[in-house]
């Protein structure tokens, strides 16, 4: 097994170090390490070497995890099973919530939204500042962080040359108000998609626990960015808005009957979310449900030509990236690496709850700012879930522990998330670089703030 081990070590630090050169895409990474995963560790380490094909066999079975998608509990169950290897049911969700995102995208739904708040509040500069956070933040709850900044940022940008205000610190804000939104349910960030699906946790779940650290943080932050942004939206004194130079809501919706369709959509996907723990019906039959209505509604409507588009902007690649990385995950804890892990994190705290979950939250946030959260919360999952069998600690406790951890990590540094390279691309674009000192000078403190707030809620509730 020790030769089986070292190679399912071997590729999975290339495997980061490569994730984190960015110097091939990422999804060729992933593939290729889960190809040598299966080649090198299973057949090469535990057959050749070991001499053990049955073994083999059993490890390329688990980690492909085929048969699950075959199975009853997979579609639906009052508990979804936990499972290793690929986790299908995280593959099957996102490319369905992809689909509906992109089917919302295609007929203005998010302008739209945006362009609305931006009227409901009169176009002042100050409320649209801390109502777009508001908004990040709940967007990101159901919706990808990365499409909510996408649009976000397109409408502040737009808004800031009408209203002659900075956009960038409005930006920043909003990059980090929807990691902070995301980590509040299950499908707001792929981390907590990863571990609901892993564990068999609802929509509600999250929102109880997740979600009341990330709503009494989105409080703080609030503040927080007033405090440390009033003076860097530079509004110009003698200003005055010229409210019929900007364009209504209206202009936002390209296609009416599609819009009022894919709301609708959006609602249903929502109230199942927060239903599928008592309806029985699992997240892989969400996704895979809504992505059917979206594609039916949008051929009736729309035709070949909206399929078309929304078929063209799916971002597949994520989904393959996802599958390598859960097969390269997947050699390490058929091979036992990650006990070996969860062990020497419990030997580390020597026991001590409290160091415990100091540990995974603090390490979690901090490889998260530097490296993508996803492969991290992909290789915690299974050592949580040792560690909580070692130790005792309730699993739920570790889970939400590195939920906050991953989710709110990534906001410290302008590549510590998905959404906060997009964003940052978009000011860039309009002519606000971001430079790396302003970026962690004002996002750092309000990372540690929010970890600081999660530590102190989780030691107090659930300790």
């Amino acid at each position: 097994m020790l030769v089986a081990q070292i190679l399912a070590i071997a590729i999975f630090v290339v495997m980061f170090v490569m994730i984190i050169l960015e110097k091939i895409p990422k999804h060729y990474i992933t593939l290729i390490g889960g190809a040598l995963t299966l080649l090198l560790v299973f057949v090469v380490g535990m057959g050749l070497v070991q001499h053990d094909w049955s073994l083999a066999g059993q490890s390329i079975s688990k980690t492909l995890n085929v048969r699950s998608i075959f199975t009853a509990q997979f579609w639906y169950t009052h508990t979804e099973s936990e499972s290793q290897g690929i986790s299908w049911s995280t593959i099957f969700f996102l490319a369905g919530m992809m689909i509906m995102v992109e089917g919302m995208a295609r007929v203005g739904f998010f302008r739209w939204l945006c362009m609305r708040i931006a009227m409901a509040v009169h176009y002042k500069t100050i409320p649209v500042f801390i109502v777009f956070m508001i908004a990040s933040a709940v967007l990101a709850m159901f919706i990808d962080s990365i499409t909510v900044i996408l649009f976000l940022a397109a409408v502040t940008i737009e808004l800031s040359q009408l209203l002659k205000f900075n956009p960038l610190p409005m930006i920043l804000a909003e990059i980090f108000c929807a990691n902070l939104g995301g980590s509040a349910t299950m499908c707001g960030d792929p981390p907590n998609i990863i571990i609901g699906t892993a564990f068999g946790y609802s929509f509600t779940d999250f929102l109880l626990n997740t979600g009341l650290m990330a709503g009494i943080g989105l409080v703080i932050i609030i503040f927080y960015f007033l405090l440390v942004f009033k003076k860097d939206l530079g509004i110009p004194k003698d200003f005055k808005i010229d409210v019929s130079s900007i364009p209504h809501p209206k202009t936002a919706i390209l296609d009416k009957k599609g819009f009022i369709v894919s709301l609708c959509i959006f609602l249903l996907a929502v109230v199942l979310l927060v239903t599928h723990a008592q309806s029985g019906l699992t997240v892989s039959t969400i996704g895979l449900g809504i992505a059917a209505i979206t594609i039916i509604s949008t051929g009736i409507i729309a035709g070949k030509q909206g399929l078309k588009e929304i078929f063209s902007k799916v971002d597949y690649k994520t989904l393959l990236f996802f599958t390598g990385l859960f097969i390269v995950v997947g050699g390490l804890e058929q091979t036992g690496i990650l006990e070996i892990i969860a062990g020497f994190i419990e030997k580390v705290s020597g026991g001590n709850t409290y160091v415990m979950i100091a540990i995974i939250l603090w390490v979690s946030a901090i490889a998260s700012a530097f490296i993508d959260n996803i492969p991290f919360a992909a290789t915690m999952v299974p050592v949580i879930q040792s560690l909580s069998a070692v130790s005792g600690v309730p699993l739920t406790t570790l889970a939400w522990t590195l939920a906050m951890g991953t989710d709110i990590g990534g906001s410290a540094t302008p590549i510590g998330a998905s959404a906060n390279v997009v964003g940052i691309a978009a000011a860039t674009k309009s002519g606000h670089p971001v430079k790396w000192g302003y970026y962690c000078r004002k996002s750092v403190p309000a990372t540690i703030i929010i970890l600081a707030l999660s530590t102190g809620i989780i030691f107090l509730r659930y300790l």
